[in-house]
């Protein structure tokens, strides 16, 4: 058996970037693995243009993020800003305001699991270390999203992401994992940050389980 990291992300907001251009902001329905580095990046006190050690951070871990079971549904609002000095799709600045709207996630709660590679730069015990006393406040997604309770949840001992999430409460939910454990059920996912000093990412595969039942899959 390995040990495996729980985190906890819940607040009264989240809003996890998806496929942007300026003036629309939509947010994932899951945590993406590019929010993650960078929540824990914040933890970790690693600087955005350090992409040497964003990179090691990545190539440390899998994880699978479930979405817990609720009795409240999940909501998705959006928000109405104005935007000064956006970039047009050439990439020259625009001198007029635009507007933007940016999608935000209500009432919702994630549980992750993280497994460490053998060898790794950062290790369960370091980042569980840095996650309890942060070097930058992390948030869920935007900075108008914080934390509404501790990030670090546990450690426990299992034999898969599937496994380790089973055992903590609700054990019921639409988990999203980095390991297929026999799901057929793939997403192909654009958040795999390539740390070139510009916003580009590369694809990966995520897998669906519904946990604590087949209704738990929506």
């Amino acid at each position: 058996m390995r040990e495996y990291l729980i985190l906890r992300l819940q607040g009264v907001m989240q809003s996890w970037g998806g496929h942007t251009y300026e003036d629309y902001r939509p947010s994932s329905l899951f945590p993406s693995r590019s929010g993650l580095i960078g929540l824990l990046a914040a933890c970790l006190g690693i600087d955005r243009q350090d992409n040497a050690r964003q990179q090691a951070l990545s190539d440390s871990f899998i994880f699978a993020v479930r979405s817990d079971e609720s009795k409240h549904p999940v909501r998705k609002v959006i928000d109405f800003h104005t935007v000064m000095d956006a970039r047009k799709v050439d990439g020259t600045v625009n001198k007029n305001p635009v507007v933007s709207r940016r999608e935000y996630l209500y009432d919702i709660c994630f549980t992750v699991a993280m497994q460490f590679r053998e060898g790794a730069c950062f290790s369960l015990e370091a980042v569980k270390k840095d996650i309890q006393c942060p070097v930058y406040t992390p948030f869920l997604g935007r900075r108008s999203c914080p934390l509404g309770q501790p990030l670090f949840h546990s450690v426990v001992s299992a034999n898969s992401l599937l496994a380790a999430l089973s055992m903590i409460e609700p054990k019921r939910g639409t988990v999203y994992s980095e390991e297929a454990e026999g799901s057929s059920n793939r997403l192909v996912m654009r958040d795999m940050p390539l740390f070139t000093g510009k916003r580009q990412f590369s694809t990966r595969s995520v897998f669906i389980h519904a946990q604590g039942g087949q209704d738990a899959l929506k």
